[in-house]
């Protein structure tokens, strides 16, 4: 059976259809519309699936990665940055809207669970997999295998505290990682700092490598905020290789200068994670069959669709 994988993000829906062998057959990218709220979202989903099985000419099962995780208390959606979704019967709704039942499960797990499985990390005993962009989050694959936790928040990083005085967070903390590293909380501290802030994440490092003092300056602090979080995860999990993705992981000096920042923190004297670039085309809404309840990816396929075989 043909796949359809969805990666929803806060700024993007991206989907794909994938045939038994991982083979890519489609591909699309819509914006999330974030502003029209909670049914926006879902129809924007249902039209890609839809518009997507129809390019492909046959039924696809449907999976979609997205952040937060499925509430084994109450069946809704909880920890998105969308909050809009939280408290909501996604699930239910989709399967409504589609007419089929569906999987959904975590984005960075699944984006993990790629990495180690088929990506950048292939044959590494424990990876944590990383996602920098609209939020931050991360999911944790030991020996193949995917370690979600008793509540099913195994690797959310982005919500540990980093500075207490930090920035409102939407979990209702402040100072989380991700208030800082996601690609919103560069922007933000780059305005707090004197900065334009008409700059977007991506145009304050680019300004940073040409020479702008403001924008550098904003990129020290994010490496020093990076290599301060990521060594508490290093000194906790100690990763053989952790594997970034997102839009922020475009960033060169993450591999290089933040590499040294956590470094600096670890409790060690030296080193050794390997921190590596996703070699996927996009982020996963990945995984295709569940065998004794565990995740699993199907060899040779690509960061596609989180489907039941």
């Amino acid at each position: 059976m043909l796949r359809i994988g969805i990666d929803l993000g806060g700024t993007k829906t991206e989907g794909i259809v994938m045939d038994g062998n991982g083979k890519i057959l489609v591909r699309e990218r819509r914006a999330t519309p974030q502003a029209g709220g909670y049914e926006a979202i879902l129809v924007n989903i249902r039209d890609l699936a839809l518009d997507l099985e129809r390019r492909a000419g046959a039924s696809c099962a449907i999976g979609i990665g997205t952040p937060g995780a499925i509430s084994t208390r109450t069946g809704f959606l909880k920890n998105s940055n969308t909050v809009c979704l939280n408290g909501q019967p996604v699930k239910q709704d989709l399967e409504k809207m589609l007419a089929r039942e569906i999987r959904i499960a975590n984005d960075a797990n699944c984006f993990a669970l790629s990495e180690a499985l088929d990506g950048a990390a292939q044959g590494e005993p424990v990876v944590f997999g990383v996602i920098l962009g609209t939020g931050v989050g991360g999911g944790i694959v030991v020996n193949g295998r995917l370690l979600e936790g008793a509540q099913h928040i195994a690797g959310e990083w982005g919500h540990n505290v980093l500075e207490p005085d930090g920035p409102p967070c939407y979990c209702g903390k402040r100072g989380c990682v991700e208030t800082f590293l996601s690609g919103p909380g560069l922007a933000r501290d780059f305005t707090a700092h004197g900065g334009d802030a008409t700059r977007d994440a991506r145009a304050i490092a680019t300004a940073a490598g040409q020479g702008d003092v403001l924008a550098e300056a904003a990129m020290q602090r994010y490496l020093d905020r990076f290599g301060r979080a990521l060594s508490a995860v290093i000194n906790i999990l100690d990763p053989d290789a952790i594997v970034l993705g997102g839009g922020m992981s475009n960033i060169a000096r993450l591999y290089t200068d933040g590499r040294a920042c956590a470094g600096c923190h670890v409790f060690n004297d030296e080193l050794r994670t390997r921190i590596l670039r996703t070699c996927m085309a996009i982020a996963p809404a990945c995984v295709v069959r569940r065998n004794s309840g565990h995740l699993r990816l199907a060899k040779n396929s690509s960061p596609a669709s989180l489907c039941a075989a």
